[in-house]
């Protein structure tokens, strides 16, 4: 019966424990969110081929602190910034027409959304407003405690006192994080 209870046990907190996830929508679903519900969009910009867009999702968007931030603050937009998503944003939609069905595992031609809100590199962590408008794309991999910087700058609207560089490096010297 021990043996029984045990096992019964370990069953239920092996499923209540299972790892929490980032809600990832797409961009569509996330501006619908929006008319509801105002809130901040994160966008993970990758590619299919792109090493630190694989690493960002091993390292970053498994970390426990940053899955809560992530979806108690933002709406969270996982965008194959090469795939074939059809987007509706402001008013224009957004496509890849020399998206090629064959190169689908490897480098493929940049959706027009990329282009559009200037994304440079992959991966590439983009910020958008409550009304959808483009705050900033952050280029490049972040660790949970790089990328909780960001996270915190742009929710709390801190970013709008960021008149030049001198701001954010102080801004950058003076934030104490609290993510593991």
């Amino acid at each position: 019966m021990q043996k029984l209870t045990f096992f019964i046990f370990l069953i239920f907190t092996g499923l209540g424990g299972q790892a929490q996830e980032i809600n990832w929508m797409s961009m569509n679903e996330a501006l619908e969110a929006q008319k509801k519900e105002p809130k901040k969009i994160f966008m993970d910009a990758y590619t299919v081929w792109c090493g630190p867009c694989k690493m960002l999702d091993k390292n970053t968007f498994s970390n426990s602190d940053v899955i809560e931030y992530v979806n108690e603050n933002y709406y969270p937009v996982k965008f194959n910034a090469e795939g074939n998503e059809e987007i509706n944003f402001k008013g224009q939609v957004f496509k890849n027409p020399q998206y090629d069905p064959e190169k689908k595992k490897r480098r493929n031609s940049p959706h027009q959304l990329a282009r559009a809100i200037q994304i440079t590199g992959y991966p590439s962590l983009v910020f958008f407003d409550e009304e959808a408008n483009l705050i900033a794309p952050v280029a490049g991999y972040r660790t949970p405690k790089q990328l909780e910087l960001y996270l915190k700058l742009f929710v709390g609207d801190e970013y709008k006192k960021m008149t030049s560089k001198e701001a954010f490096a102080e801004y950058q010297k003076n934030f104490e994080g609290s993510f593991e």
